[in-house]
């Protein structure tokens, strides 16, 4: 029986974002059940085939992760973990604490199985969030998803990562830099030429000092927008490449509305759209940014997942990983089985068609 089918009508009679919240709070209960979540999980989620594989000098129990957005306060780490994920990405988080944008910021678009978020950075800061951090027990590779502050300018973001860089560093299995969120303003500008260089210069100089202090490598990803347009991807590969960033993250979530999600009464909020309709913009990202990166560093594939094949199709066109958000909202956790049944099975048909999926990857070490 599938669990979620069951109670997801009684979670979408809630506002999406009271929802939200009920959710990770039941799942961060579960998560300090100790050896009890592992039942709990285990109904929910089933049996999970074994798909090990290694990214940016990291191992992963499987290639599907959770994306940043779901947990930005690393509220309920265990609960999420106990739900098969082979990885978390935690945050946005910012340096200081701040509200985000007004309520109501989250809206559904059931038919065509996509959400609306104008979120705008809600956190709670650095300190909270590490304290939070601090109490999980599961040992699941962690991504943190950093940002800067609203009410920083553009002209002091720089200071504002690496703020976030160094309180992470020794925590993070890789380190997330989110610049292409929609709903903060100016924010995007920093994938522009100049400031893109500039940024990615000041944070790798601050992970060779970390990499230093901390006597470890912690890898850094960039997390770039599907608004872009192809001269820009490939500028911005080649970027990433002469900074010698570890990875890069397809997609943000877009400011366009695709069809079916043009014809929906909720379209008309702003905010970034995420879910099915982004399907084809992020995966059409990661094949561009694939044939420019040539294999210089690996693409984590995030946009539009519901199904197996939907992650297919992200590995296809030359992701490593996947990460879910939506999907896990309308599919509930027995979305990351399926996907890996699917991904068990095109392996064992055809050993060679998902190489980016469950090859190893390496990036230069300082």
């Amino acid at each position: 029986m599938n669990t979620y089918r069951a109670i997801r009508p009684l979670l979408f009679s809630l506002d999406s974002e009271t929802s939200h919240e009920f959710v990770l709070a039941c799942l961060g209960a579960v998560g300090r059940l100790g050896p009890v979540q592992q039942h709990l999980s285990g109904a929910i989620r089933g049996r999970l085939p074994q798909c090990p594989v290694e990214v940016m000098g990291i191992r992963f129990s499987n290639p599907v992760g959770l994306a940043a957005g779901l947990d930005k306060h690393a509220r309920a780490v265990d609960g999420l973990a106990a739900l098969g994920f082979g990885f978390l990405e935690l945050g946005t988080v910012t340096p200081l604490p701040q509200p985000g944008n007004p309520r109501p910021r989250l809206f559904r678009l059931n038919r065509a199985q996509g959400l609306i978020n104008r979120n705008g950075f809600n956190s709670v800061g650095l300190g909270r969030f590490l304290s939070n951090l601090a109490r999980h027990r599961t040992a699941v590779p962690i991504g943190i998803n950093i940002g800067k502050n609203a009410a920083t300018p553009l002209a002091g973001a720089e200071a504002d990562y690496r703020a976030g860089l160094r309180a992470v560093y020794g925590i993070a299995d890789y380190i997330a830099v989110n610049l292409s969120s929609p709903n903060t303003p100016g924010l995007r500008d920093l994938q522009g030429e100049l400031a893109l260089d500039r940024l990615l210069a000041g944070l790798k100089a601050e992970q060779t000092r970390q990499a230093d202090h901390h006597g470890r490598y912690t890898p850094l990803a960039v997390k770039i927008s599907p608004d872009l347009e192809r001269h820009d991807i490939d500028r911005i590969a080649r970027t990433l490449i002469r900074q010698r960033m570890d990875g890069v993250i397809a997609t943000n979530t877009t400011i366009t509305r695709p069809s079916p999600a043009s014809s929906e009464p909720a379209s008309g909020e702003t905010g970034g759209l995420s879910g099915a309709p982004l399907a084809s913009l992020s995966t059409d990202t990661i094949a561009r940014l694939a044939q420019t990166l040539d294999g210089s560093l690996p693409i984590i594939g995030v946009g539009g997942i519901l199904s197996g094949p939907d992650a297919r199709e992200k590995f296809q066109a030359g992701a490593s990983l996947v990460q879910l958000y939506t999907g896990l909202i309308y599919q509930g956790p027995v979305l990351i089985r399926r996907i890996l049944e699917d991904l068990a099975a095109s392996l064992a048909t055809s050993p060679s068609g998902f190489a980016n999926g469950t090859a190893v990857h390496s990036s230069d070490r300082d």
